[in-house]
């Protein structure tokens, strides 16, 4: 089932605010999958979803070594019969209030707040596409 980026269902965006282990999946060099756990947040105002990461990740080297330093990716939750993957092109970013946005934005749905990394990045998905059954 398709959703708007924007302007996602009620249960759809509800989901998404629930407490959930996600998957993000960038390319590797050699065009195969690298799939790896991950914390996500969603903000359908901006179009954006939000993964912080340390620097030196495979996640993040993946995207900065993709053409122009942005990689087509996906991310996904699911739960029971309930899944939701969101599409896009990700980007680094490194700028302290980028971080910080992202780290608040994490510590909301989360419940928690990560400790202090001097080597924490966002990465920066421009969604294109959503789907899923919520």
């Amino acid at each position: 089932m398709s959703h708007d980026v924007f302007d996602p269902t009620p249960e759809y965006l509800a989901f998404w605010r629930e407490r959930h282990v996600c998957t993000l999946t960038t390319p590797r060099p050699d065009g195969t999958p690298h799939v790896v756990p991950v914390g996500v947040t969603y903000d359908p105002g901006a179009g954006l979803a939000r993964v912080i990461s340390n620097r030196h990740s495979k996640k993040v080297r993946n995207v900065l070594t993709a053409p122009d330093g942005a990689a087509r990716v996906a991310v996904c939750q699911m739960e029971g019969r309930r899944w939701a993957t969101l599409e896009g092109r990700a980007v680094v970013r490194t700028d302290e209030a980028s971080v910080a946005d992202a780290v608040a934005r994490y510590a909301e749905r989360y419940g928690r707040t990560p400790s202090p990394n001097p080597d924490r990045v966002v990465l920066e998905i421009t969604l294109d596409r959503a789907m899923g059954r919520a």
